[in-house]
């Protein structure tokens, strides 16, 4: 369990998703979970390196800090999830950070890279808003239990 988990302090979560209904669903599914969280969106995985650089407007570390867990969508413009695993995987201070794909459609070969690329799971997002708070609730944990299994 992280330090922060340990002290009960909100766990600091960025996701990566360009689909506003998919963002929709996510704020909602989050809220219903009741996951003593602090969840950032940005719509594409530029800005999720962006984020993670410190570039601005993520330049103030108080009121954007390192995430705790982020979650990357596969397909987005720009810089999908893959090429934001290939910049995490470059970079040391960032080899602790635990990352999640979170797609549409995660075909195995996906699955395969990302996880050669560091991400420590990869799932299906779950249309029905019911499964989706289940997923949340069952994954929201960015501890070690969060596994490696991929759900396909």
């Amino acid at each position: 369990m992280s330090g922060k988990a340990a002290a009960n302090v909100a766990l600091v979560i960025l996701i990566a998703e360009d689909d506003p209904n998919d963002v929709l669903l996510l704020q909602r599914a989050f809220s219903k979970a009741a996951l003593q969280a602090s969840v950032t969106f940005v719509p594409n995985g530029l800005e999720a390196i962006a984020y993670l650089r410190g570039d601005p407007p993520y330049d103030n570390r108080a009121i954007h800090p390192i995430p705790d867990l982020l979650l990357l969508d596969l397909k987005m413009p720009g810089a999908g999830g893959l090429d934001v695993l290939a910049w995490i995987a470059q970079r040391k201070e960032f080899a602790g950070l635990r990352v999640a794909v979170f797609s549409s459609c995660v075909a195995p070969e996906d699955s395969k890279k990302a996880v050669s690329l560091g991400a420590r799971s990869c799932f299906n997002k779950p249309i029905d808003p019911v499964q989706l708070l289940a997923l949340i609730q069952e994954k929201g944990n960015p501890g070690p239990e969060l596994q490696s299994a991929q759900e396909n």
